[in-house]
């Protein structure tokens, strides 16, 4: 058996009968053509669509190859190369409900007859191979935050679900926060409906589709999974929201914090881990006391550990950092934005990176946003959280205070660390992290850094708006 892991080409191929059920499926469901989808750096999926009459091609390396500058923007190989090779998982398949004659399927990226060291997807499925091996199985929920927008008549993008004249063209009233808004609700629903009955039909057990607090924000609630297959829910997610919006005359935004005022859009990680040996228990919950376990308060520890690093991944823009302040000027619904600041955890905590919440036993990491790369976040959540249960890490007690109200002196005392408050602190962290370096491989590591020091460097070289109203005629 090859495991979840294969590392060659061959090992990778599908056996024909589940080739041939998969694509007898397909028919059933009226799919004629397929998009192979592998995963860039940055998580976002890349395809050669093809019909359905070339799946056998594709699940024996025959299919589309690809250059790699597809995959990284620093590539490391070059133009006399070999292609790279997507083997399409055939456990990721998801028929697109906008138009069932499309089909998106996840791959693999091989390389020479073996996986290739830029492919996150891989990465992944070897952290999970990893814990598997030491006996654990990680699973994991995500809560995508997303804001729905539209453009105006002079070609401005601004918010899908609101009346209200624009600045400076009419009076402009003080209005509810748009969090749970039973109005705003209502008016959502053409778009939400869609939303609603389309997820419904994928079978994720959707829970609830939700108006965030920023106006035309929304979030999206359905079951967990495992985390290789909520990183390719994620993933799909995002595509499918895109596709929903056209269809209605608007667009989705994924960048965390839009505007001066929005609430930032979290993709918060919910993870737990069951034993192999004993699948279906959870090892977050302490069975004798009803309260969260050793277990948990180690894997915490691990993820405390690598804080910075895990930001770096899950926080992984210029804007993300925008979002991870405790209050905001001009801010819709108040002041305080509910957002983490600071390393820690914390029991229902909402300020603190790390939450148990008092709901579920599933730790819940808040310092993640929508354009993280799910299957990188979470392999070095995994590989964070595995690092703790096997060196038995203590987090310390859980911090109960609102960490926006921490004195310097308070946090001195505690010993409590800010999250980085920018993208070059983040991936300076990443860059030192060693758990880092071996989640991703040495090659994918560095082009990473590579690639977020560029995106630093490019931002801080321009010169903004804020600083031409602050500086121009001021001195």
């Amino acid at each position: 058996m090859a495991g979840i892991y294969p590392t060659s080409l061959a090992a990778a191929f599908p056996e024909k009968s589940r080739i041939d059920q998969a694509k007898a499926d397909l028919e059933k469901a009226g799919v004629k053509y397929v998009f192979s989808c592998w995963i860039d750096i940055l998580g976002s999926p890349k395809t050669k669509p093809v019909p359905l009459s070339e799946l056998e091609r594709l699940c024996i390396g025959k299919g589309p190859q690809f250059a790699v500058h597809s995959v990284a923007m620093f590539p490391e190989l070059g133009p006399a190369d070999p292609d790279q090779i997507p083997i399409p998982d055939l456990d990721a398949i998801f028929v697109c409900p906008w138009n069932p004659e499309f089909a998106i399927v996840f791959a693999d990226l091989y390389y020479e007859d073996a996986p290739y060291d830029v492919c996150p997807r891989m990465a992944l499925k070897r952290t999970v191979q990893e814990a598997e091996v030491a006996g654990y199985a990680f699973y994991a929920g995500m809560e995508p935050e997303f804001i729905v927008l539209r453009y105006d008549d002079k070609g401005q993008p601004v918010k899908a679900i609101d009346d209200d004249p624009e600045a400076g063209e009419g009076f402009r009233p003080k209005r509810q926060a748009f969090g749970y808004d039973v109005e705003y609700s209502l008016d959502s629903m053409p778009f939400l409906s869609d939303v609603i009955e389309y997820l419904n039909g994928m079978g994720w057990g959707l829970k609830n589709v939700v108006c965030e607090g920023a106006y035309s924000q929304f979030e999206v609630d359905f079951d967990y999974s495992t985390v290789l297959g909520m990183a390719d829910r994620f993933t799909f997610l995002r595509i499918l929201l895109k596709e929903i919006a056209k269809r209605h005359g608007l667009f989705v935004t994924y960048m965390p914090k839009p505007a001066q005022g929005d609430w930032r859009s979290g993709a918060h990680i919910n993870w737990s881990v069951q034993s192999t040996a004993n699948p279906g228990a959870n090892l977050f919950k302490d069975e004798a006391s009803g309260d969260w376990s050793d277990t948990a308060r180690w894997a915490a520890a691990g993820a405390l550990k690598h804080g910075v690093a895990l930001t770096a991944v899950n926080c992984p823009t210029v804007n993300s950092y925008k979002g991870l302040i405790g209050r905001a000027r001009e801010f819709e619904g108040g002041t305080v934005t509910w957002a983490p600041t600071h390393i820690t955890y914390g029991v229902n905590n909402r300020s603190a990176m790390i939450r148990f919440p008092q709901a579920r036993f599933a730790i819940e990491n808040r310092a993640v946003d929508m354009c993280v790369n799910p299957y990188l976040g979470l392999a070095m959540t995994c590989a964070a959280s595995l690092e703790g249960i096997r060196e038995k890490l203590d987090p310390g007690p859980p911090l109960a205070k609102s960490l926006y109200e921490l004195t310097a002196a308070e946090r001195d005392e505690l010993q409590v660390k800010p999250l980085p408050r920018n993208l070059d602190q983040a991936i300076t962290g990443f860059a030192a992290d060693p758990l880092a370096k071996h989640v991703f491989g040495d090659t994918m590591h560095r082009l990473y850094t590579l690639h977020k020091q560029d995106e630093w460097d490019r931002f801080h070289e321009t010169i903004t708006d804020w600083e031409k109203r602050e500086y121009l005629r001021f001195f």
